[in-house]
């Protein structure tokens, strides 16, 4: 057992090493790793030779299809907003709420954030946030950290609650009952997100201290956020807690950062903002397309089935794998949020007065720009698709149940952390560890549907350094070639918060708080 899990591991402690040490490009660092991969499962895993290409070739189209979609349609419709100078009237506008960029960070970084990640998940929480704070002039290197790391807790809720709703079909849990554990676990996590978000564009400016006369505006952004999220979470179910909290969010903070009148200290205040003059309609055509993504996502998300479950019937459900128990890709052709992005961004560039040449120039020069992403995230799908199939990642596991014995629950995030760092996504990391957490619990007579829910909060952290994800936030803020030096920046925190979820995770059971 030993044996197994320190070859199994040897993919990601190279891709580690790589990334850290090594400073290996992302895509060249994760294509390395993912042919080690394969050399580990067809030499010591008595994997075939067929079964790894058709494994790989299952991955990648999972990263092409909705990852790599989503990613670059995220990416166009800023690059178009650029493109009509609509993004100049919405920074003008949104330093017209405060020209604090701590303020704006939690504004667009933590709620706007919060709602891609409720509405539309795979990235976006991201790559639009990013793109938008770096045009008003944010440090991008810190940017994408905070961001980040801000995202890890609402990747449970991403997506109108996929990954939950995912964990529940495979733990037969109900899933209110997972998604009211989740957001209760994670709720100091969740908390103290906003305030590293603010510290590091702090670290950015170079001096200063940013908490400073920030910490009642950070409370009630995290508060505004974590009291109806957990609410929604609770007592409706995973599907709305992120855009539900998202939304309170950003009413509240908007609200109050028009009712300050306090002076900006120089270091934080948004320069080169052009001034506009804005009316009611040049306003909403400015921001034309973000109000037309979450129009769209939410018209076709599943709390309209009128409209939701029509067009999710125009797919196609495909089989890959050529060995045992193999998974299938399923390919919505329209409702997914790559291609509902890409409509909103479409009409949206119609509306700004964008030409259909200019938009396909547009759209074409995002795809080439970022084909070094793509092959990232192609190749850390396909390096999960090997382990998984393969037994790899079971070894990994395995061992650590076996170790930790009843103190298990102290460890059950981080086999979740890890998941999330392989996959890059919350909904794989419940297939590949959801029933393991379940069967260990009853193992160790402890509460499934507590371990259960660590898995989903340990997924959420594990991305926050995944490659794809970090890969993600490299493209949006033009750091390709840089993501050593985010995984470097991000890995403490990611580390602090699973231990904090760990402790969570086995102490609140034992003092009979759960």
């Amino acid at each position: 057992m030993v044996l197994n899990f320190i070859v199994a591991i040897l993919p990601i402690v190279f891709l580690i090493i790589a990334l850290t040490v090594l400073k290996m490009p992302g895509f060249k660092a994760c294509l390395a790793s993912a042919i080690i991969t394969a050399i580990v499962a067809i030499a010591y895993f008595k994997m075939g030779a067929l079964e790894v290409v058709t494994a790989s070739f299952e991955g990648i189209l999972n990263a092409l299809w909705p990852i790599c979609l989503v990613i670059v349609a995220a990416l166009f419709v800023y690059n178009l907003t650029l493109e009509t100078k609509a993004m100049d009237k919405i920074k003008a506008m949104l330093s017209g709420v405060s020209m604090d960029k701590r303020i704006l960070a939690l504004i667009i970084g933590w709620g706007f954030g919060n709602f891609m990640e409720g509405m539309a998940g795979f990235g976006t929480a991201v790559a639009i946030p990013a793109s938008i704070l770096i045009a008003m002039g944010f440090e991008p290197a810190t940017t994408v950290i905070g961001l980040l790391v801000v995202n890890s807790t609402p990747t449970a809720f991403g997506s109108v609650g996929v990954p939950l709703v995912t964990l529940s079909g495979i733990t037969g849990i109900d899933p209110v009952i997972l998604s009211g554990n989740t957001a209760f676990m994670q709720a100091i996590i969740t908390f103290v997100s906003p305030f590293v978000l603010i510290a590091l564009i702090g670290k950015g400016t170079g001096k200063g201290h940013a908490l400073k006369g920030m910490w009642g505006m950070t409370i009630l952004a995290a508060l505004s956020f974590i009291v109806p999220e957990f609410i929604a979470a609770r007592f409706i179910g995973p599907e709305l807690g992120d855009i539900i909290g998202a939304i309170v969010c950003m009413i509240v903070m908007v609200l109050v950062s028009l009712k300050m009148n306090t002076e900006v200290p120089e270091e934080f205040k948004v320069k080169e903002v052009k001034k506009v003059d804005l009316d009611l309609k040049s306003a909403i055509v400015a921001w034309c397309p973000f109000i037309l993504i979450f129009v769209i996502l939410l018209l076709t998300s599943s709390l309209v089935p009128a409209i939701h479950d029509p067009l999710s019937s125009l797919s196609s459900k495909v089989s890959v794998y050529s060995g045992d128990n193999p998974g299938s890709l399923n390919f919505a052709w329209i409702n997914t949020p790559g291609i509902l992005i890409m409509i909103a961004g479409l009409i949206g560039g119609l509306v700004q007065g964008a030409s259909v040449k200019t938009i396909v120039r547009i759209y074409f020069k995002t795809l080439v720009s970022n084909w070094k992403t793509i092959v990232t995230i192609c190749s850390v799908l396909a390096l999960a698709k090997i382990m998984g199939y393969s037994g790899m990642i079971s070894a990994i596991a395995a061992l650590l149940v076996t170790v930790t014995g009843k103190f298990y629950p102290l460890f059950t995030p981080l086999i979740g952390t890890l998941g999330g760092f392989v996959t890059g996504s919350g909904t794989s990391t419940q297939v590949l560890f959801g029933q393991l957490q379940v069967e260990t619990a009853k193992a160790i007579n402890a509460d499934p549907s507590w371990l259960a829910s660590a898995n989903a909060v340990g997924a959420g952290l594990g991305k926050m350094i995944s490659p794809q994800g970090i890969a993600i936030g490299c493209a949006a803020a033009g750091l390709a070639g840089q993501e050593s030096i985010i995984l470097k920046r991000t890995f403490k925190y990611a580390l602090i918060f699973a231990i904090i979820a760990g402790i969570i995770c086995f102490t609140f059971p034992l003092i009979g708080i759960v």
